[in-house]
Parts: structure tokens; sequence; C-alpha cells
């Protein structure tokens, strides 16, 4: 190997800030430290909310709605805190010290909740007639939640950047590998959840919320400890600065250059004279493109420019910093169309479990399976579909598209979204046929129907295939349209479509129950959903997704790839 051929030539640092060795750190020595932690940090996460609605209802005495909206506002928080991390991470402390630091205010999130479902004076009191928590009590347990939504908020925007970061995109081996980590990192991510979905819940329901919530706290724990195990091994990214400032140079300059003509020749717009280096620390340069011409302006050398002689950043941006901005701009609709699809995800730990609560829940005699667990069919899902879509289903479409991929990115995620439209098809459709054994049998008033919960087993299924294609293509998606120095920004841009998934989740049921309560009726999700009309929140969920696909066509056509060249500094 040629002594240059030893070290990466993506920026990335050791530990020790100097160059990577291509060697003796990075690839996937280096990721199964990374794919262990966010193993055991989903399980710790996955285990604490999957059966969280359920804790509400339980503990915190909150009816079908209230605990509803409640885990959705929080999983909406969930994902829109990791603006926070992203943010230090691309502008100071770098994605390793990121996730370090946010860790430890993850596992003090996690303590505290498990002391407020387990410790006497902070535990709600119980008796036969159901539990009587006080307001301290319940700010108890959302203070501990909205902990662990700010220490999440350190993790989730950075890992997969940080396990990406550990391939060389310039070497061509290492790119393929990169591509192959996204699968694996999702199938680990979904290793947790099916432990969590399936004993955890099972040890909250049975066994006792302390114990329930304590497992998930040790696992977080562990998780910690996995992440540091590595640190010898790791590729850094160095941070590069505010993004947001360079964002706003670039905004006001050209808003200051308004009149300013833009000239045809764009080789004559403003960029660093090096052909290789940009100057913004660890990007590479951006080659120009012709949408969103006004912010060309900022890029305009003008005359005054040239007398100042050393440049004002607040009036001259280079090509590079304009077309950071342009990128943003051009993932926005992209990111838009996400929003709908993780409405439908966010139905999972909600209306789902809320269905599977009518129904029968016995396997043998005496043996009772928690509505919540059975999330794990969404995980098996995930498991038999991501390592099929890396192994047959790429290889096969490759060999039609050409694409070293299989599909696009964008393709992918398309997919996803038809088939998230069959799963609340899938969900709607049982609650047609629940319905009518209820009126046929006159069981309105009966706690559970003898209807198998396994009927819900496709929808669930339906959703873990629509994530593979959708989910694990809009990581992928992100990372590499995003600028260089802007990656874990753009992962949690990614990821906050979750968040205002459930966010818009708990808009169209607040509006739902508004609307179909009018003149004293019960509405579609009362109380006792054998009176309600669940199914019509499906169908109309259903048609949202159908109208966000045609959308998603449209800007999916219409998009245009950024295209860097030269290393990174």
């Amino acid at each position: 190997m040629a002594e240059d051929d030893i070290y990466t030539k993506d920026g990335t640092v050791d530990m020790r800030k100097n160059p990577a060795n291509k060697k003796k750190t990075g690839n996937w020595k280096a990721c199964r430290f990374i794919l262990g932690n966010e193993c055991c940090e989903r399980l710790a996460y996955y285990g604490m909310s999957t059966n969280l609605v359920n804790y509400l209802q339980i503990r915190l005495n909150m009816d079908n709605v209230a605990a509803s909206n409640s885990v959705t506002s929080w999983s909406g928080t969930c994902y829109i805190t990791p603006l926070i991390g992203a943010f230090l991470a691309d502008a100071y402390l770098g994605r390793y010290w990121t996730i370090a630091s946010f860790s430890i205010l993850y596992v003090f999130g996690m303590t505290s909740l498990t002391m407020a479902a387990s410790v006497p004076g902070l535990k709600p009191s119980c008796d036969s007639t159901g539990c009587h928590p006080t307001g301290g009590q319940t700010a108890a347990t959302f203070i501990a939640l909205y902990l662990i939504a700010l220490g999440t908020g350190g993790i989730k925007p950075c890992v997969s950047s940080f396990g990406a970061d550990q391939f060389d995109e310039t070497d061509e081996v290492e790119r393929k590998k990169k591509s192959s980590f996204f699968n694996w990192f999702y199938f680990s991510i979904n290793v947790g959840a099916m432990i969590a979905s399936s004993v955890l819940v099972w040890i909250q329901m049975n066994v006792g919320w302390g114990w329930g919530f304590g497992v998930p706290a040790v696992a977080m724990a562990i998780a910690v400890v996995f992440f540091f195990s590595g640190s010898s091994l790791y590729r850094l990214q160095k941070p590069a600065g505010s993004p947001l400032t360079r964002i706003l140079q670039v905004i006001i300059a050209a808003c200051r250059k308004h009149g300013v003509r833009v000239p045809e020749d764009k080789s004559l717009l403003y960029e660093t004279a090096d052909d290789v280096e940009s100057k913004i620390e660890g990007s590479r340069k951006l080659e120009h493109t012709n949408k969103l011409k006004f912010l060309d302006k900022a890029s305009v050398e003008t005359e005054n420019d040239r007398m100042k002689g050393q440049r004002d950043a607040w009036r001259l941006c280079t090509v590079t910093q304009v077309e950071e901005l342009k990128s943003i701009v051009r993932l926005l609709p992209v990111w838009a169309s996400g929003i709908v699809f993780s409405a439908v995800y966010g139905q999972m730990s909600t209306m789902f479990v809320l269905q599977g609560n009518t129904m029968d829940q016995h396997i043998g005699p005496s043996f009772k399976i928690p509505s919540a667990s059975l999330s794990i069919f969404d995980t098996l899902s995930v498991l038999f579909w991501a390592p099929v879509y890396d192994k047959l289903i790429v290889p096969l479409a490759r060999k039609f598209t050409k694409n070293e991929r299989g599909f696009t990115q964008l393709q992918r995620m398309g997919i996803g979204l038809v088939i998230s439209v069959f799963s609340m098809v899938t969900a709607g459709g049982l609650e047609v046929v629940r319905l009518k054994y209820v009126r046929k049998n006159n069981l309105y008033d009966a706690e559970n129907i003898p209807m198998s919960i396994f009927w819900q087993i496709p929808q669930y299924f339906f959703i873990g295939c629509a994530e593979v294609f959708t989910f694990i293509g809009q990581m992928e998606f992100f990372y590499d349209q995003a600028p260089d120095a802007m990656r874990s920004m753009m992962s949690a841009l990614s990821l906050t479509t979750v968040g205002l998934g459930n966010y818009l989740s708990t808009l169209i049921v607040t509006i739902v129950t508004k609307v179909s309560t009018r003149h004293g009726k019960l509405g579609w999700i009362p109380s006792n959903l054998n009176k309600g009309h669940l199914d019509y929140f499906f169908w109309l969920l259903a048609i949202l997704s159908v109208v966000n696909f045609f959308v998603y066509l449209l800007v999916a056509k219409s998009y245009t790839s950024k295209r860097a060249t030269g290393h990174l500094r």
C-alpha cells in the first residue's frame, strides 16, 4: 500500500487528532461497538416507550385520548431535540463527544423514571379502584420522560452518521460497505426493539413497572460502556463551526446584493482558489447548480468587495457556502413527505395498542400477551426484510437498474410510502370486522371480545416492511445529500419527520375527537372503543398517505442531487 493510501482522504482523524489510519481505525471493526451501543440504547428506549400508553392509563389514571396524546407529544419531542444535539456536534463538539455527553444525561433520565415508578412516595398509590397519582407524582414522571427526550437528542442525530463516518467515501470499496452499514444499523435497532416489545413489556404488565423500567435503565448504562469501549478504533470528523452562521451569511449577503446581476459565466462567482479544498473545515467543494438563482448573488464579487481586500463573510460567500444552503432547501420537500409516513408509523404505540386492548390476548388457557407486545411483529418484519433487501433485493434490482444500490434512495423511500398505505387499510379492515362482531353479539360493554389479537399481525408486518424501505432509505439519503459539514444537522432534520409525524397524529386525534363528539356523540375514539369508529381514523390516515405519495412523486421527479468535488480538509 502506497504511503498516501495508508490514511483516509475524507478528513477524518483518530482520537489523538492524527489523520485516521485505514488499517487501524474505522470500518466494521469500529462499527461493531457502534451497533452494540445502538442495540442497547434502542432496547432502553423502546423498553420504556412501547408500553408507555398503558403506564399512563394504569398508573397515572389517564383516558384513551389523554394517554395517546401524551405519548405522541413526548415521542415527538424525542425527535425534535436532535436538532440541539446535531447543532452542537457539527459546530463545536463533534459527533463522538456529543454522543458521549448526552448519553450520561440519558442514563440519568432513565434512572429517574425507574424511581418514579418504584420508590414509595414517588410512585402513585393504588387500590382495588385504581391508582390515584398526585400532581407531584405525575410531574416527577414527566420530568424524567423529558430528560430522556433531551438525552436522546444528542444520540439520535449523531450515531448513524458517526457509524457512516467509519467508511471513507473516497474509497470505492469502503463506500459500498457504507451503504450496507445503514441496513445493519437499522437491523441492530430492531434487535433491541424486539427484546423490548416482548420480554420488557411482559415484565411491566406481569412483574411490575419498577423492574419494567429498571431493566431499560441498565441497558442504557451498558450502551454507554459499549460506546466508550471502541474509542481507540473510531474515525472522527472535525467540527466545522456553526452551520447556522454560514446559512445566515448567505441569506444576508444575497439580500444585501438583491440589485446585483449574476454573471452568465458562473466561473466568475467567488470561490477559493484551491482546486481541491473548501474553506469550510470538514467539507468538500460543491459544484454550482442553476436553481435558486437569487442565492447566487451572495457569491458575486463586486468592486466594493475587491477594494476592501479582506473578505467580509457577511457580504461575500463562496459558491460552496451558497450550495450548502441550496442543498438544504432542496431537501425540505423530500423531508416534508416523511411527516405523514411518520404519523402512520406512530400508530403502533397508540391506536394499535388501544385496538389490541379490546381483543383476546390469551395464548392458551393461562398466558396473556400484553397488546403492546404485538409490536414485536413489526420488529420481526424489519429483521426479515433488512437482510433480504441487502442480500437479495439489491443484487437483483442492480441487474435491471444498473445502480450500485439497486434502487435509488428516492425510489426506495417511495416504495415504503406505498406499503404504509396497506398497513392503514389492513388496520381499518380489521376494525370493521371487530366492530361488526361486537354489534352482532351485542358485546358493547365487554372488556375483551373473543377475537384473537393476532389478527393485528398483518398491519404490524406492513409497517415493518415500509420502515425498511422508507426510514433506512431516508437515513442514507439525508447522509449522502447533506453538505459534508452539516451531516448531523441533516440527520436531525430527517428525524424531525418522526417528531412532526407524532405531533400531526396528536393534532388529527384532537380534531377528530372535537368534531366527532359534537351534539353529544361519543365520537370515533371514545373510552369504550366498542362504541366508537376507530376504523374511520385508520381510513383517514390511509387517504392522507395516498395523497402524500402522489405529492412525493412530484417532489422526487424534480429533485437535483448535490455534486461534490475534491477532498475534505
